[in-house]
């Protein structure tokens, strides 16, 4: 597979298969991801790979928590800006319908929130969950550091036919997380990344995106 094809794969699979995946394909990706860049060379990033049981009672922990509408652990950082404004807000609302419509949770559904919880504490079925975390005493520029070591891991799964979904979601519980695998204090949570192969039968999910007229400016050529 080859980068513009891996690209074009990756997306969110909300629906895994519960086959497993072989420990040394995943360190040929992690050994793989180290030459993710990083400004000054900091690799200012930490993963934990997790699968078998104690995935499973973590994800019995926080899909527990979840079900009884725990709004989760004080953040450590925002999900999202406190003010959005068109065109981010149009993209969000369109995405966040199709997911939901893919997920079978209907708009108006009074228990909405708490089901797309209980999906994402599950991991969406994955056997694997890797939480990356970084250094807290990093900056602005670190963690876009860490978005790209993010990134080439997921870009990685594609080449050898995995899936994956990041879910900034685990973060509403990184003190559940954070106990369970016995991280470092010094470390805060990024994200989650579910990855697995993908549920034969489930219709596929690929969301929108802006044309790149609508990002790009050309000067100069």
């Amino acid at each position: 597979m080859d980068v513009y094809e891996a690209v074009d794969s990756r997306r969110a699979v909300r629906a895994f298969s519960d086959e497993p995946v072989p420990r040394q394909l995943l360190e040929r990706v992690l050994t793989a991801a180290t030459r993710a860049p990083s400004s000054g060379n900091l690799q200012p990033w930490h993963t934990y790979v997790v699968a078998g049981e104690p995935l499973a009672r973590l994800k019995s922990r926080t899909t527990a928590r979840a079900l009884a509408g725990d709004p989760g652990d004080a953040r450590e950082y925002p999900m999202y800006p406190d003010e959005l404004a068109s065109p981010y807000t149009d993209r969000f609302a369109a995405a966040a319908a199709q997911r939901y419509e893919a997920l079978g949770i209907e708009r108006d559904d009074p228990d909405r929130a708490t089901k797309i919880a209980a999906l994402n504490s599950n991991a969406f079925g994955a056997p694997v969950v890797l939480f990356c975390y970084l250094d807290r005493t990093m900056g602005p520029g670190q963690w876009a550091d860490a978005g790209m070591y993010v990134q080439t891991l997921m870009l990685l799964l594609r080449a050898e036919g995995l899936h994956s979904c990041p879910q900034v979601m685990w973060t509403m519980y990184h003190r559940t997380v954070g106990q369970l695998l016995g991280a470092d204090a010094r470390l805060v949570l990024l994200c989650g990344v579910s990855v697995g192969f993908e549920k034969e039968g489930v219709p596929p999910l690929r969301t929108g995106r802006a044309d790149m007229a609508q990002t790009v400016d050309f000067i100069g050529m």
